[in-house]
């Protein structure tokens, strides 16, 4: 399957970026990718499931391809493939402080989903979650 998503990882832990043209899905990336995360895929990745696990990799028409609006496509280190533990929906803005739990399903495998946060933080916050998982309440 493929989904109109960008995907970058962090020790082999991947987060997918959903939303549609122009609403920061390459732009969430590269900031991702400044704090050291890789790049897996940008604007079409493919989707597949591995043993239950949710896999993300790019096609090799784009693999290690990224767009920056208003510069052009860059070139960047490809990650090999990687298990997506979080999706993030750039469509929707998050307003709640502490969000419900929500999941996002794709090909019989589902992972947790947040919506775009308006804040400065919400891409050091992406890869503390990348790193780390979230906190048991």
């Amino acid at each position: 399957m493929i989904v109109h998503a960008s995907c970058v990882a962090l020790g082999g832990r991947g987060v997918l970026i959903l939303g549609g043209s122009g609403t920061g899905k390459s732009g969430l990336a590269l900031q991702l990718m400044a704090y050291g995360a890789a790049l897996v895929s940008d604007d079409r990745t493919i989707l597949s499931n591995q043993g239950g696990a949710l896999q993300a990799a790019a096609p090799d028409t784009i693999r290690g391809r990224i767009e920056a609006r208003g510069i052009g496509i860059l070139n960047a280190a490809a990650a090999d493939p990687c298990r997506v533990v979080l999706a993030i929906d750039m469509d929707r803005v998050e307003t709640a402080r502490m969000p419900p739990p929500r999941d996002w399903t794709a090909c019989d495998a589902t992972v947790p989903l947040l919506h775009k946060v308006e804040s400065l933080h919400f891409a050091a916050a992406i890869l503390q979650y990348l790193e780390s998982g979230p906190a048991e309440i």
